[in-house]
């Protein structure tokens, strides 16, 4: 008899995949956790997960890392060391119907005296509600819950799930790593690549620190037939390089704008201009970097040079006309301007200390002495009632108090000896022994 989903016999059988019809990254997966190339810092006798097998104390874990560095393949290997069924799901094509199956098939091992190792791929994918689910299963050993995840799990995961698992980072890997497994590639297909020393370094540049990536571009080059090893224009010639990894709405993305910004407020030119190139190759919406441009001038230029923020504003009008590629060169010289501009950051903690003292003190009136009188009864209220015309005092200024009546004058802009904001400094100076001036009298 045939079981409900075999062919029947009168029909071929499928074909059993041979090695050789298998990726090469599927080939050359490591059998054991010693194998795994390029995350010591986690799998070394004294660091997090070689203590825990150790120990025989597995615990519930969240695997933040990039493509391509092992994530699956190190979770599939710490079931075996540990003695647990090995059952992956995706969270992007999971739904809560095959969760229950996955944790009631979890309780009846448990019931025969084995543990479960669930390896959740994409588990930010997952919503709350979701997420919760996991939780009862955790606490009571159901499961060793393992999840995967690209994105920053302190945004995407919620923090009960958090509670109970350790968030360990697996790195991209670093030339080193991409070089070792590159020979066992070779070693594997029994080939050396047709490459020119130079060239097999811009292969493992091309991989962009993802050994799966790297993988599969072993396997293009090593079906090529050359006479002489290639060099690297030739090489490029012949492979699509690998997109960067960029998520438009992903910590990818934060990171980027993050260094971008962080370049420009620590004055080197080069490394803004790095960054801004970084964003647009990966294919950031240039008026969104315009917009986060103008945000560094008003920010961190913002009146040590009034005329960063202009320079800003022009640029990006100069996009807008331009288009791409060619008004991408207008944001890039602005980028510059804004790293070499003297900073300040004076008028932007004023701005701040204004509205955290407006919040607390938000329904104090104004002094009656600077409200409009336009109707008899506010007259006879006291309203405008001793203001001073400052065009008509001595030097343009009478020294008035403009806060609230109950309110201490605050001093909220305190500008610092650096581009234009030292004359701002000056003008400061000069009105408050005005005031001091005019109180004495």
């Amino acid at each position: 008899m045939t079981d409900l989903f075999g062919a029947p016999p009168d029909q071929p059988q499928p074909a059993t995949p041979q090695p050789r019809d298998r990726p090469l990254a599927d080939r050359l997966r490591p059998a054991q956790l010693a194998d795994v190339i390029g995350q010591d810092h986690l799998l070394s006798p004294d660091a997090p997960l070689g203590a825990m097998l150790a120990a025989n104390a597995l615990s519930s874990l969240i695997f933040w890392g990039p493509p391509g560095v092992g994530k699956t393949t190190i979770a599939r290997l710490l079931a075996d060391a540990s003695d647990r069924a090995f059952v992956q799901i995706s969270a992007i094509f999971s739904g809560v119907a095959e969760l229950r199956k996955v944790f009631e098939a979890a309780k009846t091992r448990a019931r025969i005296g084995q543990g479960t190792l669930l390896f959740v791929d994409e588990i930010h994918r997952f919503n709350k509600a979701q997420q919760d689910g996991f939780l009862p299963h955790m606490e009571d050993g159901t499961i060793v819950l393992v999840g995967a995840t690209t994105e920053n799990p302190s945004f995407e995961l919620n923090s009960a799930l958090l509670s109970r698992s350790q968030v360990l980072v697996l790195r991209r890997l670093d030339s080193p790593a991409l070089a070792e497994l590159m020979t066992r590639a070779e070693h594997m297909l029994g080939v050396d690549l047709p490459l020119a020393p130079d060239a097999r370094t811009t292969l493992l540049d091309m991989a962009d620190g993802d050994g799966r990536a790297l993988l599969n571009l072993i396997e293009q080059v090593s079906t090529i037939t050359t006479d002489t090893p290639l060099k690297p224009k030739e090489l490029a010639d012949r492979l699509q390089r690998r997109a960067a990894q960029y998520d438009k709405s992903g910590d990818g993305h934060y990171n980027l704008i993050s260094a971008l910004h962080k370049s420009v407020r620590g004055s080197d030119p080069d490394a803004a201009m790095y960054w801004l190139a970084r964003m647009l190759t990966a294919g950031e919406d240039p008026r969104f970097l315009a917009r986060r441009i103008t945000r560094m001038a008003v920010e961190d230029i913002g009146l040590a040079d009034p005329q960063a923020n202009r320079l800003c504003l022009d640029a990006w009008a100069t996009y807008e006309r331009l288009g791409s590629p060619e008004g991408e060169l207008a944001l890039g010289q602005a980028v510059v301007y804004l790293a070499l501009a003297p900073k300040s950051n004076a008028a932007y903690v004023a701005f701040k200390q204004a509205m955290k003292l407006a919040k607390q003190t938000g329904s104090e009136p104004p002094p009656k002495h600077i409200l409009n009188a336009p109707t008899s009864l506010m007259k006879d209220q006291g309203y405008g009632d001793g203001y001073a015309y400052d065009h008509d005092a001595e030097d343009g200024f009478s020294g008035q108090h403009y806060f609230p009546d109950d309110m201490e004058r605050p001093v909220l802009y305190a500008p610092p000896e650096r581009g234009y904001e030292r004359e701002m400094k000056k003008r400061v100076e000069y009105f408050e022994k005005l005031r001091d001036k005019r109180k004495a009298k």
